[in-house]
């Protein structure tokens, strides 16, 4: 009998997957819509690589579809079968954008989808922290713990790649062998 493989999503810890800020009209309902496809796929149980901006994200995401508890957990110390990464890119890609315009964030995060879409663990692994800091990336320690959890050259299946506000989100998946 096979094993089941990982599965592992990506989605973003933007505050405006909180319902508060769903409002009539919902501004980044596609988001959304692709965020909860994410967690959905999942499943019940999985683990959560997030800062605490995006543990409140899962938690909504989680309430969203009716899932109870938290069995959501921060720590990954066996392998587990579905985890969900929470983080992002820039939030400095035009004028409008949270931290304003910095023309190096085009740029990085370019390069980082392109290590995402491509499964390269070691460019994940290399990110410069301190540029990620500067660009107000969302949680770039939990691009250094998807490295981990890849398997060098998977390729993400991508849901979601856009950049509305000037924040670069992706939501993408990757189904690993176990």
């Amino acid at each position: 009998m096979m094993s089941p493989g990982v599965k592992v999503a990506l989605v973003p810890g933007v505050l405006a997957l909180l319902p508060a800020y769903a409002g009539r009209i919902d501004p980044v309902a596609e988001l959304r819509a692709a965020c909860v496809e994410a967690v959905r796929w999942l499943g019940n149980d999985f683990a959560v690589v997030a800062d605490p901006q995006g543990m409140r994200v899962v938690e909504a995401l989680r309430r969203s579809l009716g899932l109870d508890g938290r069995s959501a957990v921060t720590g990954l110390s066996a392998r587990p079968t579905a985890v969900l990464v929470v983080g992002n890119g820039s939030a400095r890609r035009s004028e409008k954008a949270p931290g304003h315009l910095d023309e190096r964030a085009v740029a990085y995060d370019s390069e980082l989808e392109k290590a995402l879409r491509g499964g390269d663990v070691e460019a994940l692994r290399g990110l410069d922290r301190g540029l990620a800091a500067e660009l107000m990336v969302g949680h770039v320690d939990g691009f250094a713990r998807l490295a981990e959890l890849l398997i060098p050259g998977a390729a993400a299946e991508v849901d979601y790649a856009d950049d509305p506000f000037g924040v670069q989100y992706w939501v993408m998946r990757w189904s690993l062998p176990a």
